[in-house]
């Protein structure tokens, strides 16, 4: 299949990118590389817009023909959102709806989505499972959620087939190196320990210690990208015309941040300072995932999610890695 990677060049995209190089498929990244990077387009053409330009992305579909969509181009940070709602709404609410009407346009007839646990909000159970009533606190889960009731409006009225994955927490490298987590600043945990590890910043900041959990700190069901990449691909083989169905993506085994950064610890044999902050609105104490339903449809197990090879698959990419890869 040739398959139109909508904010490929970013940390999942790119790595749903090699997934889908490695099964046969042809990857084309379509990315406004804000966030995203020219570097980790590697397995296919990069064709540069904006996710909003109804006019680039018809050209860029009239170009290549794609035979499905995959949708990563979404503002994902939590805090951000709060602080800025309305460019998460133009951005990944928007932006959706203007790729369905240009999927719809071009007989582009399947999608896989990008989806999140954010959609669900403070669970009122553990483990989260699909059927488990989808009640977002923040701006970015609303602006998932409201993707998702796209999707399924879009399925039912043209037909469109389309498959929502709902991950918890990404994180992780590629083994092999050629790409890994790249943001500025960076807003994600692992990346951050491991920059208190290689002192490039003085102590990681541990937002809120006085949670309803075994140590104070959140808990979150950390899962590895490349496991998410393949579900991707996985979830490419049960598009169907007229079908909306959604997964969730973990490991159903959730880890504190304390944990995390005891094992980060012990991955690196570094020092790792910490210090403590106030909780931060719109985090939720606990998010672990009851992906029984994606191990059934997608055939699908995280075989790579183990903690220690998240943290050092990570590591080597910040260690190792990073400059060749990026050639800085």
């Amino acid at each position: 299949m040739r398959v139109l990677v909508v904010g490929g060049a970013g940390y999942i995209g790119s790595h749903a990118c090699k997934a889908l190089a490695e099964a046969g498929h042809m990857p084309v990244v379509y990315d406004n590389l804000r966030i995203g990077h020219k570097w980790a387009v590697k397995w296919g053409p990069l064709e540069p817009g904006e996710i909003n330009d109804a006019a680039t992305l018809t050209a860029v579909m009239r170009r290549h023909r794609p035979d499905a969509v995959m949708n990563f181009a979404a503002y994902a940070y939590v805090g951000e959102s709060n602080n800025e709602p309305t460019r998460y709404y133009r951005n990944n609410v928007g932006g959706m709806l203007t790729l369905i009407e240009v999927m719809q346009a071009n007989d582009v007839r399947f999608i896989v989505f990008s989806s999140s646990c954010a959609t669900y909000g403070v669970p009122s159970s553990l483990p989260i499972g699909e059927a488990q009533e989808q009640k977002p606190i923040n701006p970015y889960g609303r602006s998932k959620l409201m993707g998702e009731m796209m999707l399924r409006d879009a399925c039912a009225a043209y037909g469109l087939g389309a498959v929502a994955l709902r991950y918890f927490n990404a994180a992780g490298a590629d083994a092999e190196g050629s790409i890994g987590e790249e943001h500025d600043p960076e807003p994600h945990l692992i990346p951050l320990v491991l920059q208190a590890a290689a002192e490039r910043r003085p102590n990681i900041t541990v937002f809120g210690d006085d949670y309803d959990t075994d140590d104070g700190t959140c808990i979150r069901d950390y899962v590895h990208v490349t496991d998410l990449a393949w579900a991707h691909v996985a979830a490419l083989a049960i598009c169907e015309p007229g079908r909306f169905s959604a997964y969730n993506l973990g490991t159903g085994k959730g880890c504190s941040i304390n944990e995390l950064i005891g094992q980060a610890r012990s991955v690196t044999g570094k020092r790792i300072a910490m210090t403590t902050a106030p909780r931060r609105a719109g985090d939720p104490p606990n998010l672990v995932a009851d992906s029984s339903a994606a191990r059934t449809a997608l055939k699908w197990s995280p075989v790579h999610s183990d903690m220690g090879n998240i943290i050092e698959t990570a590591w080597r990419w910040m260690t190792d890695h990073r400059n060749k890869a990026i050639g800085g």
